[in-house]
């Protein structure tokens, strides 16, 4: 493998010195900005003797573990003859070798304010590539290949993926200059703030986006309420992006429309799901929208927009010793279709989802899996416990009918998930905020008291008179279905947040509740030395909550 750093190291750090004495006015150092947005941009080529191999990693400092090296190379490059000629994008999601460093403190910052299903995991990164393969008589194997990987830590999937098709096309054009002058723009940039909306210029485009955050209410697009909080320039216009992170789930799920509760359903219990397709583009878009199906409901469990048999978990996800993880796979290799025909449920699609209502793929039973490689549908011998809604399949269907805008569509598929992960999981928030002790029960001389514990079985004997049927429509075995939640890592991701949550509170509470007792006593107290010993005692007993 080719060694990271060479000319493109030093060009950059030729940069630094360019453009040095302006950050140096600040408390910001070099690159400091470019680590909040991107952890670094890899050149990934195909060498006769190597096979894939990192050409060049800027900036030229960035040191990434062989394991994290060797993953990128393997997964920039389309894992079967799939026929990708000409530009593809698609995006990709790596583990961090073990002991490396954590977040970075704007990272930290970052998640803190930011929806709890948009936070940077510390244990992985995020790939976005955009590949190229073009016939060159000039190369020997008579084909020109090369990506450029945009690696991050930020799942910004939209985003990174107008960034990537800036980027890309520039460097095939011009060279590593224009990764140079990339990372230049980049490195002025704002960090990424939840909450505000950022101009971003980028080779002499400017692309505006808000940053979501917790306090902003889910589905509906931010609008910025003044233009300083645009931060706009008076030249060029801006491109907005709609999201930072959405990708058109309407598009995605298309072609197996008519079974989305049956997916919701997999994805809200962390089911394994194999994604098989074509091309990386189609599998990672596919295994995105998964994720996102069950929003603002964070997917606790681990997922691959896009798989390769080269991935150093390969053995981990496909060994048979044992029963498949809850992950969500998105694969392209015909190999998948055998080492992964155990998996409990896979989808299979064509690169093409613009199909006629006529063209929709049945449920098949996963006695069929032998011929996954050939018939696109839906495997699985699952049995959903919730009916499906048939107004919004109509809504969705006749919509394709009369040529309903695409982002409309989405529009309406994505409020309608929403609304049903909203509607099962407001009766969990409300019976977890019963949990919490009464106010009066806290006492500046006990320890904080701690939420009582979660019952189950207390839990669904409340779903009779507060259960998602008062918000939802949808019949069917909704009891059946959060049992097999409970089960799950999203059920356990959740309540471990929500837990800490409330444990937050309480020592919030109880600390007020200590400031209040000493200035009481305080105001009682003549003696200095009797003072300092009550403050000294309540502090010592804070210590111990």
């Amino acid at each position: 493998m080719a060694e990271e750093g060479g000319e493109g190291g030093r060009c950059v750090e030729d940069l630094d010195e360019e453009c040095g004495h302006t950050l140096k006015s600040s408390s910001l150092l070099p690159w400091d900005r470019f680590s909040s947005w991107i952890h670094c941009i890899c050149i990934v080529t195909f060498d006769l003797e190597l096979g894939q191999a990192l050409e060049i990693i800027y900036p030229g400092h960035i040191k990434l573990s062989e394991q994290e090296k060797s993953n990128i190379c393997y997964l920039a490059f389309p894992d079967s003859n799939s026929g990708c000629m000409g530009d593809t994008q698609f995006h990709v999601r790596i583990r961090q070798s073990p002991g490396r460093n954590g977040l970075l403190p704007e990272h930290q910052l970052y998640n803190q304010k930011c929806p709890i299903y948009l936070q940077v995991d510390p244990g992985y990164y995020y790939g976005y590539v955009y590949f190229r393969q073009v016939k060159d008589k000039s190369v020997p194997r008579g084909y020109f290949q090369k990506s450029i990987v945009i690696v991050t830590r930020l799942p910004f999937v939209s985003l990174f993926t107008e960034i990537c098709a800036l980027i890309a096309p520039e460097f095939f054009d011009n060279g590593e200059p224009s990764i140079e002058a990339a990372c230049h723009d980049i490195d002025q940039w704002p960090n990424p703030t939840p909450g505000e909306t950022v101009n971003l210029p980028l080779l002499g485009t400017v692309l505006q986006a808000h940053i979501p955050s917790h306090s902003n209410k889910v589905g509906v697009p931010a609008i910025p309420g003044s233009l300083s909080e645009m931060n706009l320039s008076p030249s060029p216009t801006p491109t907005v992006l709609s999201s930072v992170h959405e990708v058109h789930i309407f598009r995605c799920f298309l072609p197996v429309i008519s079974h989305v509760h049956l997916l919701w359903e997999l994805v809200l219990t962390a089911e394994p799901i194999v994604v098989m397709a074509g091309s990386p583009a189609t599998c990672s878009e596919m295994v995105q929208a998964l994720v996102s199906m069950i929003t603002p409901l964070m997917y606790c469990s681990d997922f691959r927009p896009y798989f390769t048999i080269h991935d150093s978990e390969f053995k981990e996800y496909t060994t048979k010793a044992h029963a498949p993880p809850p992950v969500i796979l998105g694969v392209t290799n015909p190999f998948f279709a055998k080492t992964l025909q155990h998996w409990p449920h896979i989808i299979r699609i064509c690169d093409t989802p613009h199909l006629s209502t006529s063209q929709k793929h049945k449920l098949k039973k996963g006695g069929s899996l032998k011929m996954l490689d050939s018939k696109p549908g839906v495997y699985t011998y699952y049995r959903p416990f919730l009916h499906k809604d048939k107004v919004i399949l109509k809504k969705l269907l006749k919509g394709v009918q009369t040529k309903r805008p695409g982002e409309v569509q989405t529009a309406l598929l994505r409020r309608h998930l929403l609304e049903l992960t909203q509607s099962f999981m407001i009766p969990l928030e409300r019976y977890m905020a019963s949990l919490m002790p009464l106010q009066k029960n806290i006492s500046p001389y006990k320890a904080a008291p701690a939420p009582r514990p979660f019952n189950p079985d207390d839990f669904l004997s409340t779903l009779e008179t507060s259960g998602p049927q008062l918000t939802s429509g949808i019949k069917g075995d909704w009891v059946g279905l959060y049992r097999r939640f409970f089960r799950s890592s999203n059920f356990s991701g959740w309540f471990n947040a929500r837990y800490r949550e409330v444990s937050q509170k309480l020592q919030a509470l109880q600390l007020e509740a200590l400031s209040d007792a000493v200035s009481e006593t305080s105001s009682r107290v003549e003696c200095g030395v009797c003072h300092f010993i009550v403050i000294a005692v309540v502090t010592f007993a804070f210590l111990f909550v």
